[in-house]
């Protein structure tokens, strides 16, 4: 049984560290949409991702905090 959790951890592993550098990129394509206007659609696609939550409405802004709650985790 200890292979198994080990296997489990080495996955959880990977996955935290394979996030955790999508998350560092696009925040460096925004930083770099942000000096140079136009170079990519970076931030018209987080404005686009944005309204599509906001035109849900109530239920819009519930899945977007439960989303928030679980990347959180």
């Amino acid at each position: 049984m200890g292979g198994f959790q080990e296997i489990f951890n080495q996955v959880t592993s990977w996955t935290k560290s394979f996030t955790d550098f999508g998350l560092t990129l696009i925040l460096a394509l925004v930083v770099v949409d942000i000096l140079f206007p136009g170079s990519g659609y970076v931030l018209g696609n987080i404005e686009g991702v944005v309204a599509q939550f906001n035109d849900g409405g109530l239920a819009g802004l519930i899945a977007l905090l439960l989303f928030l709650v679980l990347f959180k985790r």
